[in-house]
């Protein structure tokens, strides 16, 4: 008796930075032909662990549907998939407090999207992106645009967390399909914890994992006050003696908070490493996490190669920048459902 051959349906990942997006979709069932990232570390990031897509590391205003087509070894019409996340740091929650997002260039990317979507006419796209993006008017025109090219769309804030993502995490999912209805996946009804993807790991010191032994090396004074805040959860707020500069501010709480065993982490940003930029102490040792910790609780696998030599701003902000490969997953896995519906 002959085994059924697998449906392999193809997908192009535009602003794939090290590659979260593309292993979702792969772990889906997709075949990731082509991507395109404009940082260098992230491409060489993406180099390493996805060594049969065709990426072209450029910026992507330069780079024309034809172009993308031929890496692909596609035509119009014939992609799958056409997936991304363009840069969302001009729609981030911290930039609308600062009222500083209004102007910043990434803002108008989304119109590359667009772009590529119209020329390269995939039959079906998903985009993430962080909540902020589903309230601005270009987002707005974007769905229009689409709408005005045959595309039925569906989106949401959901949480990553509620997808096995070790993390709370919202983000802005959006799903486009020229073929049917596409749908949201549903959440799961247990959450995945911290404790079960990094409590089994060794000592960093004594690790042979150079992106395990990547984590900020604190001054003896900081050392002592971390020392001090409670186990599993606890906060700077139980020390007795506050640093000057949480003395003149109320806001920010998380900065010098421990992460939780038993339940899932804060958002990893690309400042994860540093417990100045939020609750990024590990959840018993007295040290932040490590860079495979934040790596695992972004729900990259653990031989996932990140450039530990690079350092720990770079590496944190290759981590902290990358859709969670398991979330992707999870909405790639509801296109490749609804593809395997309508294409006969």
């Amino acid at each position: 008796m002959s085994k059924k051959k697998i449906t392999k349906y193809t997908a192009i990942d535009l602003f794939s930075g090290c590659g979260g997006l593309s292993l979702g979709l792969k772990e889906a069932g997709f075949l990731v032909k082509a991507a395109v990232e404009i940082d260098h570390l992230a491409a060489l990031t993406y180099r390493k662990n996805h060594v049969k897509t065709n990426l072209i590391e450029s910026d992507i205003r330069q780079v024309s549907a034809k172009q993308l087509l031929i890496a692909a070894g596609l035509k119009r019409g014939e992609l799958d998939l056409l997936a991304g996340c363009p840069p969302c740091q001009g729609f981030s929650r911290i930039k609308n407090l600062n009222k500083s997002n209004t102007d910043d260039p990434r803002n108008d990317l989304v119109f590359e999207f667009l772009r590529l979507i119209i020329q390269i006419r995939p039959k079906t796209v998903l985009m993430e992106n962080v909540p902020g993006l589903s309230l601005d008017e270009r987002f707005k025109k974007f769905k229009i645009d689409l709408e005005k090219n045959g595309y039925q769309s569906v989106g949401s804030v959901l949480n990553a967390a509620n997808y096995g993502v070790p993390q709370r995490r919202k983000r802005f999912i959006f799903m486009a399909s020229r073929i049917g209805t596409p749908e949201l996946p549903n959440p799961d009804k247990k959450l995945k914890t911290v404790r079960s993807v990094i409590e089994h790991l060794p000592n960093p010191i004594k690790s042979s994992d150079s992106l395990h032994k990547l984590f900020l090396q604190n001054t003896p004074r900081i050392k002592k006050l971390i020392s001090e805040i409670p186990k599993n959860g606890g906060s700077r707020s139980a020390l007795k003696k506050q640093l000057p500069c949480h003395i003149r501010t109320d806001g920010f709480r998380d900065v010098y908070g421990r992460i939780k065993w038993d339940d899932v982490s804060p958002t990893l940003t690309g400042g994860c490493f540093n417990p100045s930029k939020g609750r990024y102490l590990h959840p018993a040792k007295n040290r932040p996490i490590t860079m495979r910790e934040a790596s695992l609780l972004q729900s990259f696998p653990m031989k996932y190669y990140f450039p530990a030599y690079a350092g720990l701003i770079n590496v944190s902000r290759l981590i902290g920048d990358a859709v969670p490969p398991i979330f992707a997953k999870r909405q790639a896995q509801k296109l490749y459902h609804h593809l395997a519906t309508y294409v006969k």
